[in-house]
């Protein structure tokens, strides 16, 4: 029945397709050339810079210069310059205002302690500011700067081990900065080896506490915290997701959604309808929660299934944020959701810098909306590479993380290349590791991890326009200036070594 139920659904579709496309068979043939959502894309550029804006001068504390300077570099055509225009800023409520209201509504967020900004809906205005989300936690007990890495930020000076090639090390560096495109912006680049960091190097205007947005390397971070229910038996990978999506079925045999499973959504493959591809990604789907207050939770839950869950993949911020609200329903309550990516991971790996923001209904836009540094980047891959152990305490199981690493079947046919939220290294690729697996998000974020090589790799950008930064040819640069044995290079943790970390001139 659900097979019959998708293939009428698909019918329809392909038939109303094909009789607008011929409908103007006996006169002027006729084209789809109107933007009916323009005045929606509008409103969703206004968010965007509201997001990045305020996220930009009170998450990463970057100058108001700085910020659309490279921030807004991403938008098409932001409003206003640095020294002015059509938006406010109000620096003691730490929120900012978008737009003139005129052809689109004013777009406005506002920094929220615990969570970063968060974008109210168009018909708010800033004196709803004092009902948005907060986290009210307490920061993780001692300085950072006082704790020694990596569970804190204190670096003892350091010599490279001879088998390690610093200038190879240092070509590889001048690599992922000193790119052909100007639209390719390197931030940060990190490279952590056998636990410790072994090259640190930071831009201009940019250092070790400067957060900037992850994008879709938040994906893999929902992954872990999913995982770490699903250890517990609190979730189960093959069991459906257990709710009900909107509209509900009135088919007597039931909603053909509900055979959608976790492993359906983390692979991206279940089989619902895209909404954040095919040029409507900034007008409609998840750009409405991302940029505009629409809830994300009942964004995800409304799409139409068009194909059978597994089968086929497709890229959908959706997918994500169906496992985190299968997480949410999993915890119990309001509190224990809210706490948990900071009780459960950040807290206990050392990532203090890192902010997970939700929509303005409290619930986390962990597809994108998370705010961190280099650094704390650098920690997760490093609990990916120690196999889930932090510490000597098991964080997340060896069998999760065979999960994540595992190509989804929808991939077979195209290259293998996605498993569990994370990125793997394509069919056909042998110029790096083919177990190297690897975190990817919008501007170029960036988290490799190379097991058999001991190696993790942290890239932070701003990159805008055609992008095209690549993850795999920075490690085969990166892989270049390590030339230990295999045998000797699976060893991820011991005890402290003296390694000198490498850092740029003032001048670079």
């Amino acid at each position: 029945m659900r097979n019959g139920l998708i293939a009428a659904v698909t019918g329809i579709l392909l038939a109303g397709g094909v009789a607008g496309a011929q409908s103007g068979a006996a006169g002027v043939q006729q084209k789809e050339t109107y933007d009916y959502w323009q005045h929606q894309r509008r409103m969703v550029r206004h968010g965007q810079q509201a997001i990045f804006l305020c996220n930009g001068l009170f998450t990463s504390n970057r100058t108001l210069e700085q910020v659309f300077a490279q921030e807004l570099a991403f938008l098409p055509e932001p409003v206003g310059t640095a020294a002015g225009g059509d938006y406010e800023v109000d620096y003691d409520r730490k929120a900012v205002v978008i737009g003139d209201g005129h052809g689109a509504p004013k777009m406005r967020a506002a920094f929220r302690e615990g969570v970063g900004c968060v974008i109210l809906a168009p018909d708010q205005t800033l004196d709803d500011v004092a009902g948005l989300p907060v986290l009210d936690l307490p920061p993780p007990a001692g300085d950072a700067a006082e704790i020694a890495w990596p569970d804190g930020d204190l670096l003892a000076e350091r010599t490279l081990p001879p088998y390690v090639d610093p200038q190879a090390l240092q070509a590889a560096s001048d690599w992922a900065f000193d790119r052909e495109s100007p639209e390719q912006v390197t931030l940060s680049l990190l490279v952590v080896h056998g636990g410790e960091l072994v090259h640190e190097r930071y831009a201009p205007g940019v250092d070790l506490t400067t957060r900037t947005r992850t994008w879709s390397t938040a994906k893999s971070i929902a992954s872990t915290l999913i995982g770490m229910l699903v250890d517990e038996g609190k979730l189960e990978l093959d069991a459906p997701l257990g709710y009900d999506f909107f509209p509900q079925a009135a088919a007597e045999d039931g909603d053909p959604r509900a055979a959608i499973t976790l492993r359906h959504v983390l692979n991206m493959s279940s089989g619902l309808e895209p909404v954040d591809n095919g040029g409507r990604e900034y007008a409609i789907g998840s750009g409405l929660s991302y940029w505009a207050g629409a809830s994300s939770v009942a964004g995800a839950r409304s799409r139409a299934l068009i194909r059978e869950p597994g089968t086929n993949w497709d890229y959908e911020n959706y997918d994500t944020l169906l496992g985190v609200y299968a997480m949410k329903r999993a915890l119990g309550s309001e509190r224990a959701y809210r706490e948990f990516p900071r009780r459960r991971l950040l807290d206990r790996i050392g990532m203090r810098n890192t902010l997970v923001s939700t929509d303005r209904f409290g619930d986390f836009i962990l597809s994108s909306q998370v705010y961190t540094n280099a650094r704390d980047l650098a920690r997760f891959g490093l609990l990916y590479l120690q196999g889930g152990v932090w510490n000597g305490e098991r964080l997340i199981s060896e069998e999760w993380i065979d999960f994540v690493r595992t190509p989804a079947p929808a991939t077979a046919e195209t290259g293998n290349f996605y498993g569990g939220q994370f990125w793997l290294v394509p069919d056909g690729r042998t110029d790096v590791p083919a177990e190297a697996y690897s975190t990817s998000g919008n501007r170029g974020q960036y988290v490799v991890i190379v097991p058999s090589r001991g190696l993790v790799i942290v890239r932070r950008g701003l990159d805008y326009g055609r992008q095209g930064f690549d993850r795999w040819d920075l490690t085969r640069e990166v892989l270049k200036a390590f030339a230990q044995p295999s045998s000797s290079a699976t060893i991820v943790r011991q005890e402290p070594r003296q390694w000198r970390v490498v850092r740029p001139s003032p001048e670079d």
